[in-house]
């Protein structure tokens, strides 16, 4: 069998020899490719078939070295499978087309020394700016993020001391607003399904259990939790855990709408009407909330526009623009659906 030819070494093609094709300086060939809109269309086309032609590859080491850094913007998000932050990356991936910068991505999977781990990987890359999921950083991580020389975006929450810029919305609040609407509806018996439980989980715990606590209606025994991954079956097996340990529960306030899902496919099996015995109430609204029946109640947050938000503060900033506020509280929306339209007085399951 013949081993495979060796590919033969070539010299990598430079700015100069683009620029002797096009006819223009390196610097502004540099410029074009950096910076598209700083020059004319026509010359923009031109150059980009070049480098196509060519087969230019930057070197982002030689970039970075000159310039201090690369056109990449690092994101770190605990999960690259989760709906959820695949809409957020639709955002971030929107803004960044037109633009000379590239997303590079780090799944942390929920880990705060893998996020430690990336975080030294992308700052050692010297990134334009970083995008970070959360506001619980480890020690170490935070250290590393005040150091960093380059915008920094949190996303996925508000809280009261951002490493740099912050783009989100409060859990605790969108639970709280959640939990009471259960309340307004007549449930009194209600309950908290929650799965993996990352700080933004237990913040909507700690909203459910102030929104109880305040009605007089908390019983901890209603409260469910694990540590495992959602998924629509775990909700479903979630939902026989709470009917087991207290039959009487009325109504569910889920931490994600995977698990949502799962209580009324479990609901529908022991045959339990919802919304008149059982109330459900989910959180991201993401789509099959609306199409499932009945149509699922849950809390919507505005994953893509904080995508994009946070991507347009980070080039505001790194093209040298002041950006205020820098803190941005996109809020939520609870979009009541037919899951938790029951009327005052009507049964509980038996």
């Amino acid at each position: 069998m013949k081993k495979p030819k060796k590919r033969p070494g070539k010299k990598r093609i430079t700015l100069v020899e683009i620029a002797e094709v096009a006819e223009v300086s390196a610097i502004t060939v540099s410029r074009a490719l950096r910076n598209p809109q700083s020059v004319s269309h026509e010359l923009r086309q031109r150059i980009q078939q070049i480098v196509d032609d060519l087969g230019y590859v930057p070197d982002p080491a030689a970039s970075a070295l000159a310039s201090a850094r690369t056109n990449v913007i690092g994101v770190l998000i605990p999960s690259v499978t989760n709906n959820v932050f695949a809409d957020v990356m639709r955002g971030i991936y929107a803004e960044a087309e037109a633009t000379a910068f590239r997303v590079q991505l780090g799944n942390t999977r929920y880990s705060l020394i893998e996020e430690e781990k990336l975080l030294r990987v992308f700052l050692s890359q010297r990134p334009a700016g970083l995008v970070v999921a959360g506001i619980d950083q480890s020690e170490a991580a935070r250290a590393q993020l005040l150091q960093a020389e380059c915008p920094i975006v949190q996303i996925m929450e508000v809280g009261p001391d951002p490493v740099d810029m912050m783009v989100g919305f409060s859990h605790h609040r969108a639970a709280f607003a959640a939990t009471r609407h259960l309340v307004e509806r007549g449930y009194r018996r209600i309950a908290f399904l929650g799965a993996r439980m990352d700080p933004r989980t237990q913040r909507r715990l700690q909203g459910f259990v102030q929104a109880l606590d305040e009605a007089g209606l908390l019983d901890e025994k209603l409260v469910v939790t694990t540590p495992r991954a959602s998924t629509v079956s775990l909700g479903c097996e979630l939902m026989s855990d709470l009917l087991a340990r207290a039959p009487d529960a009325d109504a569910v306030f889920c931490n994600n709408d995977d698990l949502a899902v799962g209580v009324l496919f479990e609901a529908q099996r022991r045959r339990i009407a919802v919304p008149q015995q059982f109330g459900i109430c989910g959180f991201n609204d993401l789509e099959i909330m609306a199409v499932a029946n009945p149509g699922l109640t849950s809390v919507r947050t505005h994953r893509e526009q904080m995508g994009r938000k946070a991507m347009r503060m980070l080039i505001d900033r790194i093209d040298g623009k002041h950006v205020e506020p820098r803190l941005v509280d996109l809020g939520y929306e609870l979009v009541a659906r037919e899951s938790t339209a029951r009327s005052v007085g009507s049964p509980s399951p038996t």
